[in-house]
């Protein structure tokens, strides 16, 4: 999980401009589109997800099958970035819908994508304390 210790107040990005800022677009979801998410997490351990995660938070990962999408739903997480143009199976993309997880897919990298959403405003989950 990154995270950074100059925000120290979290800034909600809405979920269509963090599509804009990614460069992505959506697998599933669209209609989740003014979502107002306010913290980011990305990982490609989903224990990392389970422990460090905070509730309605953005995770950026580029693992794309259906552990992803349990995880997510088991964290309260918010929406799915998938990185450098991942696309998951079309059963993982179902199984996102029924639990009403946004998915999006970028063609950038996590370390780029990780940039773009803190200049963009979002605040990583803090390790230190968990909400």
């Amino acid at each position: 999980i990154e995270s950074n210790s100059k925000h120290t107040e979290s800034t909600s990005v809405l979920l269509r401009e963090i599509v804009q800022v990614v460069e992505g677009s959506f697998l599933s979801g669209k209609e989740h589109d003014e979502l107002a998410i306010p913290y980011a997490a990305a990982s490609d351990l989903m224990s990392d997800v389970l422990a460090f995660s905070k509730p309605h938070a953005l995770l950026l990962t580029g693992l794309a099958n259906s552990h992803v999408i349990h995880t997510a739903e088991m964290a309260d997480i918010s929406a799915i970035v998938f990185v450098r143009g991942k696309v998951p199976p079309v059963e993982v993309i179902s199984l996102a819908e029924e639990k009403g997880i946004p998915l999006i897919s970028s063609p950038l990298t996590m370390y780029e994508l990780s940039g773009r959403l803190f200049q963009a405003g979002l605040t990583g989950c803090d390790l230190q304390a968990k909400a």
